[in-house]
């Protein structure tokens, strides 16, 4: 059977998604060439409007080099009345004609977006504007903010890295804690966040054969396998142990397990990378009495090792419960500050094990009046109440 033809519809689909996998590089190629970020930001989107507008009816040949030009005349459109301007035209007719670039131009430009001089909440509305390609709009709904409040958000953002030159040194680590923000954000209405940080993650490992860059696409993988049976349908939590497990994408878990194995034979762990392991461990659980809590506490220890994180040993002592008995894991929270976030509910849940309901119904209470999501709250809730008819009956 031949294929159907491709409808206008189709094809504007298909012009989106490559537009916005070129942005980072076309903008990395005008600051290279000496555009300010800022400008060249806008250069570009304003690029990509004309591409909508004009590729349906007349997609191009050589789409990256037809943004790179159509963005290098907006920004001389923008500059052109400056005098000092000038030079950088003359500049740009000694130039090479547009083409493919170098694809250093496009790490560069994570780098810059996620730059340490950035708040996480700057860096992250940048990267997913001047990276993701997403409108205002897109990232204001996403965060639940005015889009007023965003345009000022990013202006700012560009603002404090307007001095950075592009040639400067990043830190993929830095990058890496951005893109794991935007995951963690999920997602709302139209935008998929947690879909947008896997594809931008993707694009990061096609650029460097960092470790961390696939332990953390092989953890994001892992989770987002599971997301359809973490909420009821009227969005309640419904815990790791009660999921579906039929529900779960078996196709990306393979993917995300195909990818860690290949950074974890490369013998220089990370973080991202140890965490990408329990997730593993617990995706090849086929039940929750087959999940491997030995092999899975043996990670938390390499992983409390590579960061000294209060939040990875209040984790760990929850699998040491399950490995070791729930005395055994009362015995490492009490090892945990108190004041670390879900440390009630940790508690709650393995006295509960060990037959304190009276005490985990207490804590589970204790925990809903400080869970800081509605879902959280009102799942801590149900355990609380849920304890409470038990001793009543």
């Amino acid at each position: 059977m031949l294929p159907r033809p491709a409808t206008r519809s189709d094809r504007i689909a298909v012009n989106e998604s490559l537009l916005r996998e070129l942005i980072p590089a076309v903008t990395g190629v005008l600051v290279r060439r000496g555009a300010d970020f800022a400008t060249a930001e806008d250069a570009v989107q304003d690029a990509l409007l004309k591409a909508l507008a004009t590729w349906p009816a007349d997609p191009p040949d050589d789409p990256k080099g037809w943004l790179i030009t159509a963005a290098w005349r907006k920004f001389l459109d923008a500059t052109r009345a400056e005098s000092s301007r000038l030079a950088r035209e003359n500049r740009l007719a000694a130039e090479p004609a547009p083409g493919p670039s170098d694809s250093s131009d496009t790490l560069q430009l994570y780098f810059l977006c996620a730059h340490p001089s950035l708040t996480p909440s700057s860096a992250v509305a940048l990267t997913l504007r001047a990276v993701g390609g997403l409108t205002t709009r897109q990232i204001a709904e996403a965060y639940l903010v005015p889009e007023a409040t965003m345009a000022q958000r990013i202006s700012r953002a560009k603002r404090t890295v307007s001095a950075v030159k592009l040639d400067e040194t990043g830190d993929v680590a830095t990058v890496l804690r951005v893109l794991y923000l935007v995951f963690n954000e999920g997602y709302s209405g139209e935008l998929d966040l947690a879909q947008e940080a896997i594809r931008l993650t993707r694009q990061v490992r096609a650029l460097t054969p960092d470790e961390e860059v696939s332990g953390l696409l092989a953890l994001m993988l892992l989770h987002h396998a599971r997301r359809s049976a973490r909420t009821t349908a009227d969005g309640a939590l419904v815990p790791l142990a009660e999921q579906d497990r039929s529900q779960w994408d078996t196709g990306m878990i393979a993917e995300g397990v195909t990818i860690l194995q290949d950074a974890l034979a490369r013998d220089r762990l990370g973080e991202f990378q140890a965490q990408a392991a329990i997730a593993a461990l617990h995706a090849d659980a086929r039940t929750v009495e087959e999940t491997d809590w030995v092999q899975i506490v043996e990670w938390y220890d390499e992983l409390d090792g590579l960061t000294d994180n209060p939040v990875i040993r209040l984790n760990r002592a929850v699998a040491v419960g399950e490995a070791d008995g729930a005395q055994a894991g009362l015995a490492a929270l009490e090892q945990v500050d108190r004041e670390v976030p879900r440390h009630r509910a940790a508690e709650a849940y393995l006295r509960e094990r060990a037959g304190d309901l009276e005490g985990a119904a207490r804590l589970y209470a204790d925990a809903a009046r400080a869970a800081s999501n509605l879902a959280e709250r009102d799942h801590l809730t149900r355990q609380a109440a849920r304890l409470n008819g038990l001793l009543r009956s």
